[in-house]
């Protein structure tokens, strides 16, 4: 019997124009995913992008969110103030809700991730060309 768990992820990027896409990532591009925390930047090639992605957040399916300050692939009740996973709280309220660790696992669903512009050495160096090419006149 083999043992390797299969894994689907809804990879949902965002771009710095606002608008976002949507990415269906499965099994052997999947799993370079698994261990990664919220924050981690990895190359973009693996959805067929230039550049680097970073993970901002996700969910599993029963939409219990990931929390940055939850160590771990976990789901555990935390006492919460305001934040990630809370909405409407009073002033001085606090609420034990249920949410996600940090880590990826197989058992996230849906990662959020903005796309980092790893081709800015080449928007730099476009810059300092024309620079050059100034200073020649």
């Amino acid at each position: 019997m083999d043992a390797t768990v299969l894994v689907n992820f809804k990879l949902v990027v965002g771009s710095k124009d606002g608008k976002s896409t949507s990415y269906e990532v499965k099994d052997e591009q999947a799993k370079p995913l698994i261990g990664l925390r919220i924050g981690d930047v990895f190359d973009a090639t693996v959805i067929g992008l230039p550049g680097r992605i970073r993970i901002t957040g996700g969910s599993d399916k029963a939409g219990v969110p990931m929390r940055p300050d939850v160590h771990g692939a976990v789901k555990k009740y935390v006492l919460l103030t305001k934040g990630i996973g809370l909405r409407r709280a009073r002033k001085g309220e606090r609420i034990r809700k249920l949410v996600r660790g940090n880590m990826i696992s197989d058992e996230i669903y849906q990662i959020n991730a903005v796309l980092v512009e790893g081709d800015s050495d080449k928007g730099k160096g476009g810059e300092k060309k024309k620079e050059e090419e100034g200073g020649r006149r």
